[in-house]
């Protein structure tokens, strides 16, 4: 399949406000950043920088832990190079802690309304349930059962709507106006994406010798967070979408945020149908790649990971499944986003996963330093 958006020709030059240079490739599902990794998220980033970054790590302390970076499979392009950031293991679930606790704390809100696909309502109810924060999530047609079971669970309100994510935000929207919520986004919001960008504060702290991320992309709070946190690192960023719904890679073709069709691919938590508009201009200026990955693609790298003793959802095996279609030599991390899979939302009460049987490679990182 094409990358390009509708009407967008097959080959073409691509210019951000930024200053960075894309090129539509035919025929790749890749979209290439000329910029590079020198091309800083300041231009499109508006206040966000290293410093929002730097506090909500601070700020989330207390309620997240510091996940380790495992072993990833030894593969003919990687080697033993290839290692795996674990957000499966953080609290919750997945590495939407980080933003939701992040936003809640940041906000002081009593009452909280947020549209999600599963991991940031399940991060969301979390929090909310330490802070004694009333918390409702709405949730589109397609949302997994088991999810919305964990929302439950935790204490939380869950609503669904009919169609997609765009009709999910629609509503969650009005719900907030209409209750006098506060409105926590699953990505669109700038104490959400620093909350996010921590991921990249502790991966490049642990290894700082990383010459690619890999990073799973739906809304793009966690894309976003990783190109700020990797502003001014000699890293490459590659955000892995699912090919049904590649709404970077058309968005950056065409220029400016485009909306898709909602969709079905098997990484539920990816769905999103648009660009935020917070992620979308600090993507734009740092990213360096997106690649689209299919979704036997998404299933077969679930079944590697699991194999190896990582139990990830698929939308948590994207990014891998990005490194494994890239095939590059080097040395790279894919991140785990998140490990709620049916059976562990049997316990929805979960802190850290289960023990991994997988190797163990940092865990404690140097803090990261202005």
């Amino acid at each position: 399949m094409s990358t390009a958006g509708p009407g967008a020709p097959a080959s073409a030059p691509l210019r951000g406000a930024g200053g960075s240079t894309a090129a539509l490739v035919a025929g790749t599902d890749i979209i290439a950043a000329g910029a590079g990794a020198g091309a800083g998220a300041g231009a499109g980033a508006g206040t966000l920088g290293r410093a929002d970054l730097l506090a909500a790590a601070s700020r989330i302390a207390p309620y997240v832990v510091r996940t380790p970076l495992l072993r990833g499979p030894v593969t003919a392009a990687h080697g033993t190079e290839l290692l795996l950031k674990a957000e499966h293991l953080q609290l919750g679930g997945s590495f939407k802690m980080r933003g939701a606790a992040n936003a809640v704390l940041a906000l002081g809100a009593a009452r909280v309304v947020t549209g999600s696909s599963g991991n940031h309502g399940i991060a969301l109810a979390r929090i909310a349930r330490t802070l004694g924060i009333r918390l409702t999530v709405v949730l589109a047609a397609g949302a997994l059962p088991s999810k919305a079971a964990a929302i439950r669970a935790l204490g939380a309100d869950t609503v669904q709507v009919g169609g997609g994510v765009a009709e999910r935000e629609e509503r969650a929207r009005a719900l907030a106006a209409e209750r006098g919520a506060v409105l926590v986004p699953s990505s669109d919001h700038p104490l959400v994406v620093a909350g996010q960008g921590t991921v990249g504060l502790e991966l490049l702290a642990a290894a700082p010798d990383t010459e690619t991320v890999y990073v799973p992309t739906g809304g793009g709070g966690l894309l976003a967070g990783l190109c700020l946190a990797a502003a001014d690192h000699p890293v490459r960023v590659v955000g892995v979408e699912p090919a049904l719904t590649p709404r970077y890679a058309r968005s950056l073709a065409a220029g400016h945020p485009v909306r898709l069709p909602p969709c079905a691919t098997v990484a539920d938590g990816l769905r999103g149908q648009s660009p935020g508009a917070v992620p979308y201009p600090v993507i734009r200026d740092r990213v360096d790649e997106l690649i689209a990955v299919g979704d036997a693609e998404i299933l077969a790298a679930t079944a590697l990971l699991h194999r190896l003793g990582v139990d990830a959802e698929p939308s948590g095996a994207v990014a891998l499944a990005g490194a494994l279609r890239a095939g590059r030599r080097e040395r790279a991390v894919a991140i785990v986003s998140g490990g709620n899979t049916p059976a562990r939302l049997h316990t929805p009460h979960h802190g850290r996963t289960s023990a991994t049987t997988h190797t163990l490679i940092r865990t404690e990182t140097k803090e990261p330093t202005p």
